[in-house]
């Protein structure tokens, strides 16, 4: 595929899918859905005792570029804080509208979307797994 959007790195994170599936018992679920296109993802978060992210596990139900974002957070997030997530939605959100160089590791694998910042329509795609994980750290406060 040619497509600058969907490189190969976009589809092998995809495919290999790191925390798809449920959690048994997470201590908070999110849920972020974007109505333009149907794409859902619901995460399940474990959390220390510093409320900082033990397990993650995630349902997605989206596009390939919304898999991939979620597979990058199923690989990468443990250890992360609500703070953590915070900085990193906003980081990658001025890497697609500002260009801005991708986040550093643990999360430099979301240099794969690189391609996707001539297309508005798809940072949202991207974003999801990040709104669904904050989603769930709200959830986390309220209780």
């Amino acid at each position: 595929m040619s497509d600058p959007l969907y490189r190969k790195e976009i589809l092998r994170l995809a495919a290999d899918a790191h925390g798809a599936g449920r959690l048994d018992g997470p201590h908070v679920t999110g849920t972020a859905f974007n109505p333009a296109c149907g794409d859902r993802v619901t995460v399940d978060l474990a959390l220390d005792e510093a409320g900082r992210v033990s397990a993650m596990a995630h349902e997605t139900k989206a596009c390939v570029l919304t898999q991939a974002s979620a597979s990058i957070l199923g690989n990468a997030l443990k250890g992360a804080s609500r703070d953590d997530v915070e900085r990193l939605a906003n980081e990658i959100a001025q890497m697609l509208v500002a260009k801005t160089p991708p986040p550093a590791a643990p999360f430099s694998a979301f240099a794969a979307f690189a391609g996707a910042v001539e297309h508005r329509n798809r940072h949202r795609c991207v974003l999801l797994p990040l709104d669904a994980v904050l989603s769930a750290f709200e959830e986390s406060d309220a209780g």
